[in-house]
């Protein structure tokens, strides 16, 4: 069993930064694949960024790549989500996600779920 707490949500202008922490409780984090899945307004969940149980790969939706980063700390069994250049559109409910594959975060689904942090970024 795998319990993600996230932190690191809030307001901000258009422009600006957050970073979004999801710390994982549970022996097998280090064996997880781990993600962002986001969720605005009146629409579906979407992918945002999946990682490697290793960091030996990331995948980012094409919505966010070059702005935001993730990275995984195994030793602290947290994962980091870096939003730069933010923008409006990035306004969203955003989830933590665990699972075995990246591919299964990738397709907006996960084993694991956090419950998420409200991210607005205000034009």
């Amino acid at each position: 069993q795998v319990q993600l707490v996230e932190s690191g949500g809030g307001l901000v202008q258009a422009g600006g930064s957050l970073r979004l922490s999801c710390e994982a409780s549970g022996r097998t984090f280090s064996t997880n694949a781990m993600g962002w899945i986001r969720q605005a307004p009146g629409k579906e969940r979407e992918f945002v960024a999946a990682i490697t149980s290793r960091s030996s790969s990331t995948d980012y939706a094409d919505s966010v790549k070059g702005r935001f980063t993730l990275s995984r700390d195994n030793a602290k069994n947290t994962v980091y989500l870096q939003m730069n250049s933010l923008k409006p559109e990035d306004t969203a409910v955003y989830y933590c996600a665990a699972a075995s594959l990246t591919q299964t975060i990738m397709n907006v689904r996960a084993t694991y779920w956090g419950q998420g942090t409200q991210v607005t970024v205000s034009s």
